[in-house]
């Protein structure tokens, strides 16, 4: 068997883009861009990692397609736009990861299982109609390339709601009451950025693992909905 060039863990940045977002669209921004220096300055971990952007509201836009940081020039830029179309998302992610992981294995990588990390600042306008993308998705059997899921909200996000979208009760979190949203979307890109520090680093050792910082100003998912 030919040898591997390495391995890669592809991870997804699920922006919310939505019209309730657009007072913090330069938080937003400020922090996509401090997520990508942040691996551009650690060369050595970003070699393991490929990162994407998507932004969705009605649906889903690709801010940055899966790239690699050490070479990648350009920086992700949002657009307030629509609703918080949750189905728009996994509807997406259920053709895109397994074609971008088809890819990455085609260009000779060893691939870990995708990480998804997940934002938004509201309630889905699609009802319940995303549960059975998102239940798609997760599913190992019918999705082998299925992601971990982080999911993080804030502002109207319900605690209930995060928990189902995460795929562990752990990788599930709310921005505490009164948290200013600017900041805390500020706090969820430095978390991310160590996350995924961290998880590159875990992955040259002898237990490769998903690390999972929880931000600052949050708290478990799952606490808040045990209240």
């Amino acid at each position: 068997m030919a040898d591997t060039r390495g391995v890669l863990l592809p991870a997804y940045v699920l922006a919310d883009e939505s019209g309730s977002m657009g007072p913090y669209q330069q938080d937003l921004s400020n922090g996509l861009v401090s997520l990508c220096e942040g691996l551009r300055a650690e060369p050595m971990i970003a070699a393991k990692l490929r990162l994407a952007v998507l932004g969705f509201s009605d649906d889903v836009q690709v801010r940055l397609a899966v790239a690699d940081m050490r070479t990648e020039t350009s920086l992700p830029k949002v657009a307030i736009r629509g609703l918080t179309n949750y189905g728009a998302v996994f509807d997406d992610l259920l053709t895109r990861i397994p074609s971008d992981v088809q890819w990455l294995r085609g260009e000779g990588y060893k691939v870990h299982r995708p990480v998804v990390f997940f934002l938004s600042d509201g309630q889905p306008t699609d009802g319940s109609g995303w549960r059975k993308p998102h239940g798609r998705l997760t599913d190992k059997s019918r999705t082998p390339t299925a992601p971990n899921i982080i999911a993080c909200g804030i502002g109207d996000a319900q605690a209930a709601t995060m928990v189902e979208v995460a795929t562990r009760p752990e990788f599930a979190f709310v921005a505490k009451p009164g948290t200013d949203l600017g900041r805390a979307i500020s706090e969820f890109f430095q978390a991310l950025t160590a996350s995924l520090v961290a998880s590159g680093q875990a992955l040259s050792s002898a237990s490769p693992q998903l690390v999972v910082n929880r931000p600052d100003q949050f708290t478990m998912a799952i606490d808040e909905v045990g209240q």
